[in-house]
C-alpha cells in the first residue's frame, strides 16, 4: 500500500483524532487544517502538521499552494464551505470525501432503503447563503443542507467524490451523551425505565467510522456509502443486554422494566432524548434503524462489539471531570425516571 498526503478538514472533533492516529499508525501523512480551538500541533501524533484557517471566514490561505492525495471533509454541514475549499484545493487533491449524514434521507418510514433513497431538500431561498450560525439557529434545515452539501462536492470535485452517510455516532469522547446513558444508567443498576426489546437499533463507533474513512481513502472508493451498523440486525433488548454484561455492576445488577411505545407516548416518554438511540420500530419511523449498509460492508466496513464499545466509553466517562459528569445531555432524569416506573407497578 502506497503511503497517502491526507488532508483533514477538521481533524480535532469526535472522529477526527482517531483518523489522524489510525491513519499515522499505518504509515500516512496527515494534514489538519482547523481553527486551532482544540488541540494543539503537540498534540498529535509525531509529523502530523497542523494548519489553521477558518471557514467560517473564508480564510483558507494556508491550504494554498498545497497538494494531497484525499481531502477528509469531516465538519461541513453548510454547502458554501464544500465551494469555498474548493475554490483553494480544487485540482491539488485526488480524491474528496465528504462525511455526511442519514439524516439526508427525507422518509425514515421504509424499512431496508438504501443508498439510493430519496434525500431532503433544501427550499429555502439561497442554501449557499446559510452559514454556520444560521443553521445552529433552525437546527430542522439540517438535513437538507446536508443534502445540498453532498451535491456541492459532486459539483466541485464531480467523479473523485467520495460520502459517507453515518448513522448514530458513538463511543469515547461524545459529547452529546446519546449513547453514554445506557453505560451509566446500568452500572448504576436497580430498577430501569427500557423502550421495547425487539425494535431494531443502529449506531456506528466513531472509531470504526474513522478507520473505515482511512482504509475508504485507501482503495479510493467513490459514490455514495451509508455508514452505520452493525453487519446484522440489532435489537434495543441486545444493545442492552450486551452493555449490562460489559459494566454491569454486580452489588445493584440493572433489572430491565419495558414499556411499550404507546406508554411511553401516552406518558411523554420521548424518542431518541428520554430514551436515547431508541426509535419505534413501528409507524413513521419503522424505518429509521433499518437502513441497508451492504454497500459498506463490502467496502471494508467493520464493527466492534457492543461491549467493547460501551466499556470503552464508560471508562473514559468516569475520568472526565466530574463536574461534566454530573449533567447528562441525554436521557431521562432519575426522578422522572422513578415517577414512570410507578406507574409500571
Amino acid at each position: 500500500m502506497k503511503p497517502l498526503d491526507i488532508l483533514i478538514l477538521g481533524g480535532t472533533g469526535f472522529t477526527g483524532p482517531h483518523q489522524v492516529r489510525y491513519a499515522t499508525s499505518r504509515g500516512h501523512k496527515v494534514t489538519v487544517f482547523n481553527r486551532g480551538n482544540r488541540a494543539k500541533a503537540g498534540d498529535w501524533p509525531k509529523g502530523v502538521e497542523e494548519l489553521l484557517g477558518d471557514r467560517d471566514t473564508n480564510d483558507y490561505a494556508s491550504l494554498k499552494g498545497r497538494q494531497w492525495d484525499v481531502c477528509i471533509d469531516n465538519p461541513t454541514s453548510v454547502p458554501h464551505w464544500v465551494r469555498d475549499a474548493a475554490a483553494v484545493i480544487k485540482g491539488n487533491v485526488k480524491h474528496y470525501i465528504f462525511i455526511s449524514t442519514i439524516s439526508v434521507y427525507s422518509d425514515i418510514s421504509k424499512p431496508d432503503s438504501d443508498e439510493s433513497a430519496i434525500r431532503e431538500k433544501y427550499t429555502g431561498a439561497d442554501a449557499m447563503a446559510e452559514t454556520s450560525a444560521s443553521l445552529r439557529a433552525n437546527m430542522r434545515l439540517y438535513g437538507s443542507l446536508k443534502a445540498a452539501s453532498e451535491d456541492e462536492a459532486y459539483r466541485q470535485f464531480s467523479d473523485i467524490t467520495t460520502v459517507i452517510r453515518p448513522g448514530l455516532i458513538v463511543g469515547p469522547g461524545d459529547e452529546t451523551d446519546r449513547f453514554n446513558y445506557w453505560p451509566v444508567r446500568l452500572h448504576e443498576g436497580g430498577n430501569v425505565l427500557v423502550p421495547p426489546a425487539n425494535d431494531p437499533v443502529q449506531f456506528i463507533d466513531a472509531r470504526d467510522l474513522a478507520e473505515w474513512t482511512i482504509r475508504m481513502a485507501e482503495s479510493r472508493s467513490m459514490g455514495d456509502f451509508n455508514g452505520h451498523g452493525p453487519a446484522g440486525i440489532l435489537t434495543m433488548g441486545k444493545m442492552l443486554n450486551d452493555i449490562r454484561e460489559a459494566v454491569g455492576n454486580p452489588a445493584s445488577p440493572a433489572m430491565f422494566i419495558e414499556a411499550s411505545a404507546k406508554f411511553l407516548s401516552e406518558n411523554k416518554i420521548n424518542m431518541w432524548s428520554d430514551m436515547p438511540v431508541w426509535m419505534p420500530g413501528a409507524g413513521e419511523t419503522a424505518g429509521f434503524h433499518r437502513r441497508r449498509n451492504a454497500k459498506s460492508i463490502n467496502a471494508s466496513l467493520t464493527f466492534r462489539p457492543v461491549g467493547i464499545t460501551a466499556k470503552d466509553t464508560f471508562t473514559w466517562w468516569l475520568a472526565i471531570p466530574e463536574e461534566r459528569r454530573k449533567t447528562m445531555q441525554a436521557g431521562i432524569k432519575s426522578a422522572r425516571e422513578a415517577d414512570v416506573l410507578k406507574l409500571l407497578g
